[in-house]
């Protein structure tokens, strides 16, 4: 039986189209994809994240268990700030992409996808041989994510905190609406501003909240939005999906995320195989690509070819850029030839149309 988030009534209440989502029943769409894509470029859209994972790692020693398991630099944390980071497995495989929280100097939590729970979970208790406390938190938190230029406007209607004083990447917990305690962070998965509200229903009516926020949306253009125009916007935006464009059998350094490594840090789980990779050099790399003919939209699993029509990769992501109205991929190819500028091929039905490689983003949001 599939799970069902905190906000599933309010969901088949707007008329959402619901589908199975890694063992959720989650909106992929309301009015529609597009619509709702655009009302987050140039607007604001609100979407249900309940179904991704939160774990809590505290203790006298947290630092030093999510300083093992994360590439990224949690000491250069402090209270009220977060960072992007990816797990490793030893071969430098990424276990999962996630966000690291500093709550307080012994207490961490992770915000891990929600197909990963259990075996991030798992894994974190596997590292941590006794040396802090471990709690999946995941159904005790649902997520609202509030996105797009009006997403301040909107949230400060319902708030005395002053919203445009929380950077990127930072956190603070505050009364919204109604309810105290609610941790909300200048984080999102859009390309856009926005802020993502961590909310534990034990405290907090989050139906009656998404409603406070729908309400004070309204004169700003505010949309619920579902999963289909949370890839699209991901995607545009040059941001990777876990599981599609990295698994365990891609490292950050072929999947462009080699910037999260701190590789002056002690020790991490995959830093001794990443080290090797980095000094022989990588064999490929995950590269964008822009079709050149508006009227082709590459899907996952295409093959890339070269003008000879040899194999040269696969899509891992593929769609339509609502913004740029033309199909954009994403897909690893061999790092000889994948340099922004060349063009390489997309075979669509044993036809191959040409796409240039780009630099991401595909879409450069407006200042």
């Amino acid at each position: 039986m599939l799970k069902r988030t905190p906000l599933f009534e309010i969901h088949r209440s707007f008329k959402a189209k619901l589908v199975d989502f890694s063992g959720y029943e989650m909106p992929v769409q309301y009015s529609g994809i597009k619509e709702e894509h655009l009302a987050v470029r140039n607007q604001a859209g609100i979407f249900d994240v309940s179904h991704m994972g939160e774990i809590l790692i505290r203790g006298d020693r947290a630092l030093e268990l999510v300083q093992e398991l994360s590439v990224n630099d949690a000491s250069a944390l402090k209270p009220g700030k977060a960072q992007y980071s990816v797990m490793c497995r030893e071969h430098g495989g990424i276990v999962d992409d996630l966000l690291v929280y500093c709550l307080s100097d012994v207490e961490f939590m992770l915000v891990v996808n929600a197909s990963n729970i259990e075996k991030d979970v798992t894994w974190i208790q596997e590292v941590n041989r006794g040396r802090a406390e471990i709690s999946n938190i995941s159904d005790e938190i649902a997520l609202i994510a509030l996105q797009g230029p009006k997403a301040v406007n909107i949230l400060q209607k319902l708030t005395n905190e002053h919203l445009d004083a929380i950077p990127p990447f930072e956190f603070r917990s505050m009364k919204i609406s109604n309810y105290d305690n609610i941790l909300v962070s200048y984080t999102g998965y859009t390309g856009e501003p926005g802020f993502e509200l961590y909310c534990n229903i034990r405290y907090v009516n989050v139906g009656d909240l998404w409603e406070h926020i729908i309400l004070a949306g309204d004169e700003f253009g505010l949309k619920p939005c579902g999963l289909g125009a949370r890839d699209t916007l991901r995607l545009e935006s040059g941001l990777v999906l876990y599981g599609i464009d990295i698994t365990e059998e891609t490292t950050p350094l072929e999947a462009g995320l080699g910037w999260l490594i701190k590789w002056d840090k002690e020790n991490f789980i995959g830093k001794a195989a990443l080290k090797v990779l980095k000094n022989s050099g990588i064999k490929r790399k995950l590269c964008c690509l822009l079709m050149m003919d508006p009227n082709r939209i590459p899907r996952s699993g295409y093959s890339i070819v070269d003008k000879k029509g040899q194999t040269l990769g696969e899509v891992t992501s593929g769609g339509l850029s609502v913004i740029n109205e033309r199909g954009i991929a994403m897909g690893y190819l061999p790092v000889s030839v994948g340099k922004a500028g060349e063009v390489v091929y997309l075979r669509i039905r044993n036809k191959d149309y040409p796409a240039e490689i780009v630099r991401p983003p595909f879409h450069k949001r407006k200042k």
